[in-house]
């Protein structure tokens, strides 16, 4: 197993941390496919009850994807179509986990890590816990199969808030938003956090694995043809995405162009 991602049992809960704290968490190629791998495994496990998905360090939920590989992993968008699909195939992984999911959330939760947080089943805080999508200052947009995620969450025009101001926000602002569920004392979000699980296992597992099935089924999706999903991968191939990602890793001002 990838020393990035970890998978603790303890009973019928398992906790799967994000485990790169020296980066805040923030996601490689590596660590998406070990979560995605470790999420497929452990919904096939039926004698689990509940899953507990958090971050190493206590700093960070994910403070989104690694940068620092994009221009080796997402130089254009034939490139970062693959890895777009790696991306979704995990996140389908926790959303669609057979098990009732939970994300206990300390610290930064933007990016990516939000991405994954909002395709849990429930999502508890600390007070000091930050929140934001800001893809727009790096060129970059939400893929459809994560964009669906945040809009279920929020509606259309919280989530084209999000998107479109690309600010980061604090917890009690993210609960008014609906991303999470409950805003805690920092001190609080592990207690917290494992008591929901322990609920929620000590529930008949059969009925909230059909509630989840239940509510999956009446929760519409729209048919994105193929021409329209490869479009999410064309922002790629442009000056604007080469000029983002230069500016993240010289901390300075990116200058878009629209091109």
């Amino acid at each position: 197993m990838d020393g990035a991602i970890l998978a603790a049992r303890d009973g019928d809960i398992v906790t799967v941390t994000l485990n790169r704290p020296e980066r805040l968490n923030a996601l490689d190629r590596s660590m998406w496919q070990g979560l995605g791998d470790n999420l497929r495994a452990l919904s096939a496990d039926d004698t689990l009850r509940c899953i507990v998905l958090r971050g190493a360090g206590g700093k960070a939920f994910a403070a989104g994807a690694d940068i620092a590989e994009f221009a080796a992993e997402r130089a254009d968008a034939r490139q970062a179509k693959g890895y777009g699909e790696l991306i979704h195939a995990t996140m389908q992984a926790v959303a669609q986990c057979q098990h009732p999911t939970v994300a206990l959330i300390e610290g930064a939760c933007v990016g990516g890590g939000l991405e994954i947080a909002a395709m849990c089943d429930m999502r508890i805080c600390g007070t000091s816990s930050r929140f934001g999508v800001p893809v727009n200052r790096l060129g970059l947009t939400m893929g459809y199969g994560e964009l669906a995620g945040l809009l279920a969450l929020t509606g259309r025009a919280v989530a084209l808030e999000i998107l479109l101001e690309g600010r980061v926000f604090g917890a009690d602002e993210a609960f008014r938003k609906g991303l999470v569920n409950r805003v805690v004392p920092d001190a609080d979000v592990e207690k917290e956090s494992y008591a929901l699980a322990r609920r929620i296992a000590d529930g008949a597992p059969l009925v909230a694995r059909w509630h989840k099935q239940f509510i999956e089924r009446l929760t519409p999706r729209a048919d994105i043809p193929p021409a329209d999903w490869d479009e999410g991968f064309a922002c790629f191939d442009t000056e604007d995405y080469r000029e983002g990602v230069r500016a993240f890793l010289a901390k300075t001002k990116p200058e878009f162009r629209g091109r």
